[in-house]
């Protein structure tokens, strides 16, 4: 019998807690119950602060020096606008006295004047520069926000500024999204699953509106999903991830193509193929839990090519090519040579020779002559 036992919002912050019995819990059993449950979960959240993920250790690190780095730069504009203006207030100073120096009626009077009425202008003009790297007006933001959702790719984008969220289609949305990321002019852009609960069309819309921000403003965009058709449309480098470590780096063609990694090996099987008539291959098992992070591998338990080294300690990258790596043992000199999948081969070859046939195609239409002239 399943028991649920409450305790008190002093008492680990209203936490709710399952004791499985065979019997009823009544009296003794049920103090006996909580102190358990309460000494368990004390253990469990002391564990779980002592052994923190080097992935989180990494991301707080990664935090302080974010906010050192931004005041740093903070410092450093307010250093460069008080040398500025500096340098600035002496020439102003030097030439209001010269000014004094000459007649009002001459020519150099007028010309020392017309010169201290530019580098008054001059001091305006970068106090407005130095005062826009922090804040702008409203009336700039609105400028900016109704210019950078024409390049999304909004319609009537005037109309649509005072509008809430639920008045937009998803795809709208998506693009707004993107909009409010291109506005701190990024030279990275980074796209987390983009295209994720949008319908197919709208999916190549949004995908297109990326190439085309990507070209025109000259950025680099790390696109982040878990669809292998996206990643053969949008990537030129992939990297492929496994409970928060990277487990194969290589270009579009290297994973596609000539994967190493047991994973990817796996992942590309598991995608549906319309000229396959054989049933999908799945990944047994469940991933990890990243909070208590397993020893060695951490895809071993999955791996049906796992190797005993794959669970006493996490594989080194080994060097495929110039542009491929993979962390797995398989590459190791002394591991035993372990194929790639039938069902996948099978269909990497198939692809290959569709794409050999494309080209062909391809170049027999430009080599074939024009013929002109009326027909026989």
């Amino acid at each position: 019998m399943i028991a649920r036992i409450k305790l008190s919002d002093k008492e680990l912050k209203n936490r709710i807690f399952e004791i499985n019995h065979d019997q009823d819990l009544r009296g003794r059993d049920v103090k006996e119950a909580i102190h358990a449950a309460r000494v368990k979960h004390h253990l469990d959240v002391k564990e779980y602060k002592t052994h923190l993920p080097a992935l989180k250790a990494k991301y707080l690190e990664v935090k302080a020096q974010a906010k050192l780095q931004i005041n740093k730069e903070v410092t450093a504009v307010k250093a460069e606008k008080a040398t500025v203006f500096a340098k600035l207030k002496s020439e102003w100073e030097a030439k209001k006295a010269t000014l004094k120096k000459y007649d009002k009626d001459s020519a150099k009077y007028k010309k020392a004047a017309a010169e201290l009425r530019e580098l008054r202008e001059q001091i305006l003009s970068n106090s407005e520069i130095y005062r826009r790297r922090f804040k702008v007006t409203k009336k700039e933001a609105y400028e900016t926000a109704i210019r950078i959702m024409n390049e999304v790719g909004i319609v009537e984008p005037e109309k649509r500024f005072n509008q809430y969220p639920f008045q937009f289609s998803g795809g709208m949305r998506q693009r707004i999204v993107i909009a409010i990321a291109l506005t701190a002019n990024p030279e990275l852009l980074i796209c987390d699953e983009p295209t994720t609960a949008l319908d197919v069309t709208i999916q190549k819309q949004i995908l297109n509106l990326i190439k085309d921000i990507k070209t025109q403003r000259d950025l680099s965009v790390i696109f982040i999903t878990h669809d292998l058709g996206v990643v053969a449309n949008m990537a030129d480098r992939v990297a492929v991830m496994y409970a928060g470590k990277i487990v194969e780096y290589g270009t579009l063609y290297d994973i596609f193509y000539d994967p190493k990694h047991p994973y990817t090996w796996a992942l590309l099987s598991s995608a549906p193929d319309l000229d396959t008539k054989d049933k999908l291959t799945s990944i047994p098992g469940t991933p990890p839990d990243m909070l208590f992070p397993p020893k060695g591998d951490a895809f071993a338990d999955r791996n049906q090519h796992a190797l005993k080294i794959d669970f006493e300690e996490h594989p080194p990258f080994f060097k495929v090519s110039d542009t491929h790596y993979a962390a797995t043992w398989l590459l190791h000199p002394d591991a035993p040579k372990v194929a790639m999948p039938p069902v996948l081969l099978e269909r990497i070859t198939r692809f290959q020779a569709s794409q050999k046939r494309a080209a062909a195609d391809a170049d027999a239409k430009k080599v074939m002559p024009e013929t002109t002239g009326e027909p026989q």
